[in-house]
């Protein structure tokens, strides 16, 4: 996020922005699977964060339709 966006303010809009920067680094070739601390310092807490590809399931892998 950079400076003048609203940050997510429900669970929803923070899976958005996640899918939005997982798809960003993907499309730049990143390798994104694996594990990063997030520290950040005394005002907010520490995390870790752990991504892992999933295999897709059938009927995710099929286009939508415009029924």
């Amino acid at each position: 996020m950079t400076s003048g966006e609203t940050p997510p303010s429900s669970e929803a809009e923070l899976r958005a922005e996640l899918k939005a920067l997982l798809r960003r680094a993907y499309d730049s070739d990143l390798e994104i699977e694996g594990g990063w601390d997030c520290r950040n310092g005394t005002d907010y807490p520490d995390w870790d964060v752990i991504v892992t590809e999933v295999r897709k399931n059938e009927e995710s892998e099929i286009p939508p339709t415009n029924e």
